[in-house]
């Protein structure tokens, strides 16, 4: 490879991203990752947890070691920005092989940074772990596409595949199926031989994992999948039920889930319902009024690109496979709507889908062109991002602004929630997770306090919770181990907000293993500019 190959293809990628992590800075879109976080490292459990179950499925077992050796080192930051870098060098790469010889070096180059300014730079910006298996799957299929005699390039984009099923397999799928046109693009039907090598390594990994998957990670997934149908998806709605399924109602929307006697699959069979009409009449309206909101202020730039690149292909008839080209239009459109009304669109997933859907117009339209200088439908291409580039170049630095101000505002009040606590205590809390958004992921979680046990969020369900409790208490029962741990004196100190406090207490008052309830202190901590008030609550038990 000559340098000016690789300065485009493995040097700027790493520049790019060294220079927008830099000057823009790194920040968790959602409090998942940090969650995982602090279960890899142990904080958030007895010791580092080594099996997530639903997610990074072996890779965990690493990461819980690397962290069990050196937990002072961002290991996970680390190795997903390493893929981020991957599908990077691998999308530059799909772009410099089809540009080169028939454009400028310094036109491939000139796309090549604007592309990553437009479309690209938010990935590493606002991360989050799902980005990663999307991005990676995707690249690696168009990587391979576009080199159909390579060896290497199969077993590179097979390896891509599997490590992003490994990390979270439904995001793996999804990548491969929104690259799927930009691989016809580039190589027709010769795409088939890794698309069908892929699916088949799925059929084969889906096999072994349902054959090997115990009874307790059945029920996990289980809940897992109504939790999401219920409070993210808004595909179903409680319906009027006693009062203990009431309670139960309640947990499961403020993801309490430690409780599997209250919070269980059976729940969800006898105070949940789906109901198409109500459905389509209410909340998908609703849900396709955000989307477009969103689609039109974050993607704007892909939106613009996409216009422009439309009105070349519609305005040249004799272009070969248009008719496939207009249908993979319909297919995209779909796909979007289907993500947006019926599951869900978050930039996470939103973002990736137009760079891919942008990517498969940009390769159609520059490989009709293969005869030929492909300048002009290049120069259309550098025109639409080189004018999309200074208003997303203002609204990249406005978000900037707001993650770092959410970022200080969360540190702060972390410090401030935890500045007196000794420094050996448990503290039970279901608020501090919360000021881990927008953190750094090289920016290890604080280690104090060096034991957090989460009373919400998904990781409840965690089977190292309930060892965990076992191991402090004596037992894996959930009330009985809160009553315990409640009377465990100045070892425990509770951190939790109104609404946690008061489903907490009903669990206990339902299961009558407490006198009394948690009670807040008499000088709570709070600031005036938290939308939420938070309490430290007592561990003494009030009659």
């Amino acid at each position: 490879m000559s340098f000016p190959h690789l300065f485009r293809r493995v040097l700027l990628p790493a520049l790019l991203l060294l220079a927008a992590g830099w000057s823009l800075g790194c920040y968790f879109e959602t409090n998942d990752d940090p969650a995982i976080v602090l279960l890899l490292r142990g904080t958030a459990a007895a010791a580092p947890v080594a099996n997530l179950h639903l997610y990074f499925r072996g890779i965990s077992t690493v990461l819980a070691s690397l962290y069990a050796v050196s937990p002072a080192v961002p290991w996970f930051g680390l190795l997903l920005y390493a893929l981020l870098y991957v599908a990077t060098v691998l999308v530059f790469s799909v772009l410099d092989r089809l540009l080169t010889g028939r454009v400028p070096p310094v036109q491939i180059t000139t796309l090549l940074v604007l592309f990553f300014l437009t479309a690209w730079l938010e990935h590493g910006l606002w991360f989050n772990y799902v980005r990663v298996p999307l991005l990676l799957t995707g690249a690696g299929v168009l990587f391979a596409a576009q080199r159909p005699q390579s060896r290497g390039a199969f077993l590179l984009a097979i390896a891509a595949f599997g490590l992003s099923w490994l990390i979270r397999p439904s995001p793996a799928f999804m990548g491969v199926l929104i690259a799927v046109p930009g691989a016809y693009w580039l190589s027709g039907r010769r795409a088939l031989l890794v698309l069908s090598a892929i699916t088949l390594c799925a059929i084969i990994g889906a096999g072994v994992l349902y054959f090997m998957r115990s009874q307790q990670e059945i029920d996990y997934q289980t809940i897992d999948v109504q939790e999401v149908y219920l409070i993210d998806y808004q595909l179903i709605y409680s319906v009027p039920c006693t009062a203990s399924d009431s309670l139960g109602m309640q947990a499961a929307r403020y993801r309490m889930r430690a409780d599997s006697t209250l919070v269980n699959e059976a729940l969800y069979e006898r105070a949940t319902r789906f109901d198409l009409w109500a459905f389509l009449r209410k909340t998908a309206p609703a849900k396709l009024q955000v989307m477009l909101r969103l689609v039109m202020h974050d993607y704007f730039p892909l939106l613009l690109l996409q216009a422009l690149l439309l009105t070349w292909v519609a305005s040249a008839p004799q272009l070969p496979q248009r008719r496939w080209f207009w249908l993979t239009q319909a297919g995209y459109v779909g796909l979007l709507f289907l993500l947006g009304i019926a599951l869900k669109l978050p930039p996470r997933v939103g973002l990736p889908l137009f760079d891919f859907w942008a990517l498969s117009n940009m390769l159609y339209v520059l490989r009709q062109t293969r005869q030929s200088s492909s300048a002009g439908p290049l120069t259309l291409v550098l025109v639409a991002l080189a004018v999309a580039a200074g208003p997303y170049a203002y609204k990249t630095w406005h978000r900037h602004t707001v993650l770092e101000a959410e970022r200080r505002h969360n540190e702060q009040l972390r410090a401030q929630l935890t500045a007196t606590l000794p420094a050996n205590v448990l503290l039970i809390t279901d608020v501090l997770p919360i000021t881990y958004k927008a953190a750094s992921p090289f920016r290890n979680p604080d280690p104090h306090p060096t034991k957090m046990m989460m009373l919400s969020g998904w990781t409840t369900a965690n089977a190292s919770q309930a060892a965990w409790r076992q191991q402090l208490t004596g037992t894996r029962n959930y009330t009985e181990s809160m009553r315990r741990l409640a009377r465990a004196g100045a070892k425990v100190r509770w951190l939790l907000t109104p609404e946690g406090a008061r489903i907490l207490n009903k669990q206990l008052k339902a299961n009558n293993s407490l006198g009394g309830q948690l009670m807040p202190q008499p000088k709570p901590f709070a600031a005036t500019s938290d939308t939420l008030r938070y309490y430290q609550l007592r561990e003494e038990i009030v009659k």
